[in-house]
């Protein structure tokens, strides 16, 4: 048997079934229809609260390539800063729940219609390159409309446990630190409104000391860069990194001991006394926990002494709990029989998904209660990377429905 990560502790069972959001997962079917994806909109508020707690200097953005399911960004775009897109179709998701100042449009290999979209929209464009620079400047002189550019910087570190480094390193994501104050200074004698540095070294870690040492490292290279470039920037964007504990023996981090630090390195940097702002750009940290996906067995079947819970769901709803999403060794997900929580477990299952290949197996020989077919199973830590980061058209199998809940 292979062990599953933690439950998420906002999850509670009622008489064994899984509660959600102040009902039972069995009424969540019942009115939507399996597969479905259930996010909780008070965990995801919680979790802004918590980061408001820790982190009272510095503005939270929303980076919803996690997540931009429309009623959950409506529902969050009041609670944060700004919110970061990756994307033309993000870009007009955005736009729909926050005006266009409040908008960064970040990664590699920006169309021109994308760039002169967030041109027009005011948004920040997070440049990648000097190409890019120059195609931004170009565009807003044939538009008659000053682009808002900030650099990214590609840093000279990494961050230490992360599960996508980007940083340190030969990378398609921003501007080598050697040539970034360079390109700010063309784009500033340009004309163009510079609005800052966005440094992001990693995702995913849950070393706290790492988070603390790389955040300190990019406020020291933020000031050294703005002090080449001879211009105080308007905003810093340090980036995230915020892990959660998606597998058996994953912790927390700890929120107020990065924040702490953060806040005394935030005392001591001249970028402060200068009024320049800083933000934090998180995306699965907010809303990962917050989403369950919950899919029904339509088969149960044994096969030369191993047992298969066949669901309606897979991998191409939920990727990443298949462990074919950016992981390289496969360890299983949270996971429960919705009306048996808590119950003993009574078997080693496999839970598999409805495509016709071999890596549709959203759970690899887990213990778990018995269940039968009609049963459902609730994957956690589904709030981030799902719907829309899954092969939803592979094989021409229905999308999963989605719903914002909002009860208590």
């Amino acid at each position: 048997m292979k062990p599953f990560g933690p439950f998420p502790p906002e999850f509670v069972d009622q008489n064994g079934e899984l509660i959600i959001a102040g009902q039972a997962a069995s009424d969540w079917l019942a009115a939507h229809g399996s597969p479905l994806f259930v996010y909780d909109a008070a965990i995801v508020a919680a979790r802004i609260a918590r980061f408001r707690a820790a982190f009272p200097q510095v503005d939270l953005h929303y980076a919803i390539k996690a997540n931009p399911y429309p009623p959950l960004l409506e529902a969050m775009a009041p609670l944060v800063e700004g919110l970061d897109v990756a994307s033309a179709g993000e870009l007009v998701r955005a736009l729909a729940v926050k005006g266009g100042d409040v908008i960064s449009f970040a990664g590699p290999g920006k169309r021109d219609a994308e760039l002169e979209a967030a041109i027009t929209a005011g948004a920040t464009i997070n440049l990648e390159s000097a190409g890019e620079a120059a195609r931004a400047l170009e565009i807003g002189d044939r538009l008659g409309v000053t682009p808002g550019l900030a650099v990214r910087v590609n840093p000279d570190m990494e961050l230490r446990g992360s599960g996508m480094k980007m940083g340190g390193r030969p990378s398609p994501f921003g501007i080598d630190a050697e040539q970034a104050a360079a390109v700010a200074r063309q784009v500033i004698a340009a004309g163009a409104d510079w609005r800052g540095w966005h440094i992001f070294a990693g995702s995913q870690s849950l070393d706290t000391a790492a988070i603390i040492e790389t955040q300190g490292a990019t406020l020291a290279l933020a000031a050294r860069l703005s002090e080449e470039v001879g211009w105080m920037p308007p905003l810093v964007n340090l980036g995230g990194g915020f892990g959660v504990p998606y597998f058996a023996g994953d912790t927390p981090i700890d929120l107020d001991a990065i924040g702490g630090r953060l806040s005394e390195g935030l005392a001591a940097c001249d970028l402060t006394v200068a009024g320049t702002r800083f933000a934090i750009e998180l995306g699965r940290w907010l809303v990962a926990e917050a989403g369950v996906y919950l899919t029904r067995v339509v088969d149960r079947k044994e096969s030369r002494g191993e047992t298969f819970l066949v669901v309606d769901g897979g991998l191409h709803h939920q990727l990443a709990a298949s462990g074919n999403f950016g992981t390289v060794v496969r360890r299983n997900y949270p996971v429960a029989v919705a009306h048996r929580m808590g119950a003993a477990p009574e078997e080693a299952v496999s839970v598999v998904g409805c495509l016709c290949t071999p890596l549709d197996r959203l759970a690899d020989r887990v213990a778990l209660p018995r269940a039968e077919v009609g049963d459902v199973i609730a994957i956690f830590l589904a709030g981030a990377y799902g719907a829309t980061a899954s092969p939803a058209a592979f094989l021409g199998h229905p999308a999963p429905a989605e719903v914002l809940a909002v009860g208590s």
